[in-house]
């Protein structure tokens, strides 16, 4: 199930373009793309900025003849993403000038792939070492869920059509304490490593279980929500970003959001592993995920540094 979210977007999106394109194609045709071109402008480049404002953020252009779908491998610690119109903004993060080996893929009929490798070199000025110094107490640190607290684990609106504020805080639904206590959703442990200048990510589960969310559990024919047998294991990488989701400014987060390589997530799987954060200190982390098929729910988690007891 390793990089399962990028699996069913890659998928979802062949699979929606071969049936708008069928008086084109009939899917045993094998149609390899072709002049396959890449271009891309970085956000505030002049003569005196040669790498940009600092944003980090680059907008690329892909098109190819017969390609159904295109996506991007950014090399820059973070999953894949697709493209199906061949138009994506990504935003560079790592601190200073950096060189990124950037891997665009066409996809044809058939499943067969060009590719092209475009090397961006871009600056980007965000960094939050005391949220990396505050995650990883400095070498490695470990984190539980707060169990024990009134919505550790909380639901809100990803939008503005509801009271006003409420896309700010877990509106919807507020898990009472202990009350996942018959999953495996306690028993995880989350840890963060500083080596250098490069953060990680393991879950930890003696259960080797994940809590599904409901959506993802059954379209994965588990059932109904709960926890299930899941590929958790593996180191991931963690890139820090600026935050820029409606609630950021409205809810006064931090304006920093962590995001995992490689499928990573925190014990309650909902198709994302980015995280923006809300509140950090020393023994408290407030998160904030949007689901990855569902973009309407916001999700709320709140950690801590030491596993409550009952």
């Amino acid at each position: 199930m390793k990089n399962f979210k990028f699996l069913i977007f890659i998928l979802s999106s062949l699979f929606l373009t071969i049936g708008c394109r069928k008086d084109q194609y009939e899917l045993r045709d094998l149609v390899k793309p072709a002049n396959l071109n890449v271009t891309y402008e970085i956000a505030g480049v002049d003569d005196e900025h040669p790498h940009g404002d600092g944003s980090g953020l680059v907008g690329f252009t892909v098109t190819a003849d017969n390609a159904l779908s295109f996506y991007f491998d950014f090399r820059d610690g973070k999953d894949r993403k697709v493209a199906p119109g061949g138009h994506y903004t990504n935003r560079f993060s790592i601190p200073g000038v950096n060189v990124y080996d950037v891997t665009v893929f066409a996809v044809g009929t058939g499943g067969i792939i060009t590719s092209k490798m475009v090397p961006v070199e871009v600056l980007s000025d965000f960094s939050d070492d005391e949220a990396v110094q505050l995650l990883t107490g400095g070498s490695a640190k470990s984190w539980y869920w707060a169990a024990d607290q009134i919505g550790h684990l909380g639901l809100g609106p990803n939008n503005f059509d509801y009271e006003p504020g409420s896309h700010t805080w877990p509106q919807w639904y507020q898990a009472a304490p202990w009350e996942k206590i018959e999953t495996s959703l306690y028993d995880g442990q989350f840890v963060f490593t500083l080596a250098g200048d490069k953060m990680t990510f393991e879950q930890i589960n003696p259960t080797g279980e994940a809590f599904i969310q409901g959506i993802y559990s059954e379209a994965l024919g588990f059932g109904p929500e709960g926890s299930y047998p899941f590929d958790i294991e593996g180191v991931k990488n963690v890139v820090l970003s600026p935050s820029s989701s409606i609630a950021t400014i409205d809810g006064g987060y931090r304006g920093t959001t962590m995001t995992f390589s490689e499928g990573g997530f925190m014990g309650f799987y909902a198709g994302s592993g980015e995280y923006e954060i809300i509140e950090i200190t020393g023994s408290i982390l407030k998160v904030r995920m949007v689901q990855a098929n569902e973009p309407l729910f916001a999700w709320y988690h709140t950690f801590t540094n030491v596993k409550p007891g009952k």
